[in-house]
């Protein structure tokens, strides 16, 4: 499969509390919004892929790629639509199948969308929700939430490697600094390690600066083939490379509780493909639900060694460092709208790749390696976008 792929128009809502804004209102707005950027027409569409992992318990509403496919006004234009749940990790998994199926030569115009209204339930009610992405019988059923696993990887990682607890903080510090940047993020303050160490613990060693928020939100881009952009001259993105990998779901089942093995397979997978070395990377959009994966996920994606990525987080990976880290803001400033957390990985990269980033711009990008991630790390996907 030949055909090259490319992101030509992309479109978002804001992240936040959207008290006033339903899940179709989200979806829609995002969507129009990426047709409008590629400059196209909603007949042009041939296939919509929708993310979404929780609607159906939080909202009661399944089906949908039908709901944003009828809102968005291309129903009429009868274009197949289909929903791709891959729990937290739906976004990239919906990219994933929208650049196979533009690389197998079926469509050449499609769009993908991501959206979740998280706020419609609330306090206890979305912990049990959110629960759901772990194995229900084994771990969730006992008590155990995303947080709390997150945390049981974090004490063990920090007691074998001595790490020190600032360095968990410095992850969520970054996403903060790059966030009050970002005019569609949920948390647009800067933090200090202090605020970090001293915010309310959520499971111990983890805090609430921690841990990503509760967002609604909604992601949108459009990809379409090399013969497309070349007929109608289109300056567009392309995504080098995709990959996929799976682990076991329950964290007691893997070999270490504090190795992403998906992400490691995924993220040689993809560079591979895409033919460049990590030192080509400009920067990352990392899956830091939880602050503690952002030190996991750089060393298992190989930019540090195994208990040695504190020593990229205090410098390193800030916006002017030698590898910028989330310059969205990551999951959590910028927000994570579990659905549409993937996809908008995808908005950043297509910002920053056209310079277009206003204020957060990294310098000189080429090359996003992106990592969209499910719990704690049973599945994960990555992408290479650039040149």
């Amino acid at each position: 499969m030949s055909n090259d792929v490319y992101i030509i128009g992309a479109g978002e809502t804001k992240f936040g509390e959207l008290w006033d804004k339903s899940l179709r209102d989200l979806a829609v707005e995002a969507g129009l919004e990426a047709i409008k950027d590629a400059n196209i027409y909603s007949k042009d569409l041939q296939m919509l892929y929708a993310s979404n992992s929780l609607a159906g318990t939080i909202n009661e509403q399944s089906n949908i790629a039908a709901l944003a496919a009828d809102f968005s006004g291309i129903a009429e234009n009868h274009v197949p639509a289909v929903r791709v749940e891959a729990s937290t990790a739906s976004g990239g998994a919906a990219v994933r199948e929208a650049y196979l199926a533009i690389k197998s030569g079926e469509y050449d115009v499609v769009m993908v969308g991501g959206v979740e209204k998280m706020t419609d339930i609330y306090g206890t009610e979305i912990i049990d929700v959110q629960s759901s992405i772990l194995d229900r019988e084994w771990e969730s059923f006992n008590g155990a939430t995303p947080a709390a696993m997150a945390a049981i990887a974090a004490r063990r990682y920090m007691h074998d490697f001595n790490v020190e607890r600032e360095a968990i903080s410095m992850v969520a510090v970054n996403d903060h600094a790059n966030a009050s940047l970002n005019p569609d993020a949920q948390y647009r303050n800067k933090i200090t390690v202090d605020q970090v160490l001293n915010s309310d613990p959520v499971a111990e060693p983890l805090n609430v600066f921690d841990c990503s928020p509760i967002t609604d939100g909604a992601s949108a881009i459009i990809l379409a083939s090399e013969g497309f952009v070349k007929k109608n001259r289109i300056d567009g993105v392309r995504i080098l490379s995709s990959a996929m990998a799976e682990d076991y779901l329950a964290l007691h089942s893997r070999k270490s509780i504090y190795t992403l093995e998906s992400t490691k397979i995924a993220t040689e997978e993809a560079l591979k493909k895409a033919g460049i070395k990590r030192e080509d990377v400009s920067f990352l959009e990392l899956n830091d639900s939880y602050s503690i994966y952002g030190l996991l996920e750089l060393e298992d994606m190989g930019f540090a060694e195994k208990g040695k990525a504190k020593d990229l987080v205090y410098d390193d990976i800030k916006l002017n460092g030698r590898l910028p880290v989330n310059p969205s803001g990551g999951l959590k400033a910028k927000g994570n709208p579990l659905g549409a957390t993937g996809v908008s990985q995808f908005f950043e990269a297509y910002l920053q790749l056209k310079g277009k980033a206003g204020q957060r711009q990294v310098k000189d990008a080429r090359y996003a390696l992106l990592h969209n991630m499910a719990g704690t790390g049973a599945t994960s996907v990555v992408h290479v976008v650039g040149e």
